[in-house]
């Protein structure tokens, strides 16, 4: 069976008010969804964990009007991707855009210098992917953050797959111009 037919057969057991099932898609997704939130909230793990709870919280609720089209984990990413923006919308506390320290190496034999170089351009690029018009934005990050193919993001926002390809090559040129100017 295709992850796609399990996922529909479990949300029609959900709405049936089968809990097991509700158990087991929340199961096989909320580690995407999570690691999703660390990356757009810059490595802030306890952030990230209340915007996933706040997505399940939010995608239960809204579960009556999900209609097929896209699968569920397209479209409890953007239900998560939104969660990000709101709160980064509404609170000033919410997530610091710059970062709040160097991540710690992960390679001990690293340089200082390296580490800063590589923390710095994570930076760079970070700060270049929110400062994205929304629909390049939610491309970028849907496909390379959240590991969306192009055909599930396409689905979801209700274009073709060139569109997104499109989106994809002016997002990509625009982070290339922006950290090219940053390197300059």
């Amino acid at each position: 069976m295709s992850a796609e037919a399990e996922e529909r057969g479990l949300l029609e057991r959900i709405r049936t008010g089968d809990r097991e099932a509700a158990d087991l898609l929340v199961a096989g997704s909320y580690t995407a969804v999570f690691a999703s939130l660390v990356r757009l909230c810059g490595g802030d793990r306890d952030l990230a964990s209340d915007l996933t709870q706040e997505t399940y919280r939010k995608a239960w609720q809204g579960l009556s009007g999900f209609d097929g089209r896209a699968r569920f984990s397209t479209w409890l990413y953007r239900i998560a991707y939104n969660a990000f923006l709101n709160r980064a919308r509404r609170s000033l506390r919410a997530v610091p855009l710059e970062g709040d320290g160097l991540p710690v190496p992960a390679d001990p034999g690293e340089s200082a210098e390296d580490t800063l170089g590589s923390a710095e351009t994570s930076l760079q690029l970070r700060r270049a992917v929110l400062g994205l018009p929304d629909d390049l934005r939610f491309s970028v990050t849907a496909r390379f953050w959240a590991g969306q193919s192009v055909s599930e993001i396409a689905r979801h926002e209700g274009v073709t797959t060139v569109a997104i390809r499109k989106r994809l090559r002016r997002a990509l040129a625009s982070l290339e111009a922006a950290l090219q100017e940053v390197l300059s």
